[in-house]
């Protein structure tokens, strides 16, 4: 049986970026927390906290050390509260995050109605509405741009981690919502690069492995593309995987999110070569 790995998989800029940030902010004698998982990935989360590097939900539960902002970004008001209570902090928002932040405060700030592309319970996408205002709204589905009113002024952003396709497939529902449109693909080079290896080699193989977190956005979408072209299995670690999903299967695909690490693709590709 061949085992093909994707031409892009793994950890994207942003992500190695918020680990070594993470990292380099452990130290001892010191309480270092990540305010939310740093990135959605049990197993590099629990990795870090026996470095030392801890998760809260909320500041509530902090009086002291450093907090890390996490990946996926938050909005403004927890800034200003970690400046007010003295915290030591370090932003590990993903830059491509931060460029959709500042884009939807733009867009508010020029009189737009901000308009969110992605997963309106979604991290990511909370932070982005956060910096737009009270009036920003966050859709998913052609069927809820169906559902808007009309605009004077219609401002478009996305989730960093959205389907390209899905996106161009919504802002075709909104074009007629406004006579002043101004749309900011905010979608991240990575998340494109890979979506599009991933389908490509499902399209040429019997079945597909996803690696990463079962509660990683860009993941679950890796899943269900490639999912669209072959029977597709989506797992955390090796251990998930199981003997049947290999009889009379010639060829098999491996692709992995952004916040999956290197060492657990590799722990899967290995074991799918033993199969």
């Amino acid at each position: 049986m061949d085992v093909i790995l994707a031409e892009n998989l793994g950890f994207c800029y942003g992500v190695k970026r918020a680990i070594q940030l993470a990292e380099d902010a452990a130290a001892p004698n010191q309480v270092t927390n990540t305010l939310g998982p740093i990135i959605h990935n049990p197993q590099m989360v629990a990795k870090l906290a026996e470095n030392g590097v801890g998760t809260v939900d909320s500041l509530d539960e902090v009086s002291e050390g450093t907090i890390i902002i996490r990946s996926h970004g938050v909005g403004p008001q927890v800034y200003d509260r970690v400046e007010k209570m003295g915290l030591t902090m370090v932003d590990a928002t993903c830059p491509h995050v931060r460029k959709a932040q500042t884009s939807a405060k733009m867009l508010a700030d020029e009189g737009y109605q901000v308009v969110i592309i992605g997963e309106k319970y979604h991290p990511e996408v909370k932070s982005i509405l956060e910096w737009a205002g009270d009036k920003a709204i966050a859709i998913e589905t052609e069927e809820e741009a169906d559902s808007l009113p009309r605009f004077g002024k219609l401002g478009v952003v996305a989730q960093t981690t959205f389907s390209g396709t899905k996106f161009r497939d919504v802002v075709g529902r909104l074009l007629d919502k406004s006579t002043d449109l101004k749309i900011l693909r905010t979608i991240c080079t990575a998340t494109d690069q890979r979506q599009s290896a991933a389908v490509e080699l499902a399209a040429q193989v019997d079945t597909m492995i996803v690696v990463g977190g079962k509660n990683s956005a860009n993941t679950t979408r890796l899943a269900q593309l490639c999912g669209e072209k072959c029977k597709t299995y989506h797992v955390e670690t090796a251990d998930e995987l199981r003997d049947d999903w290999f009889e009379n299967i010639k060829k098999i695909g491996i692709t992995a999110g952004a916040s999956t690490p290197d060492w657990i693709i590799k722990e899967v590709y290995k074991k799918c070569q033993k199969k």
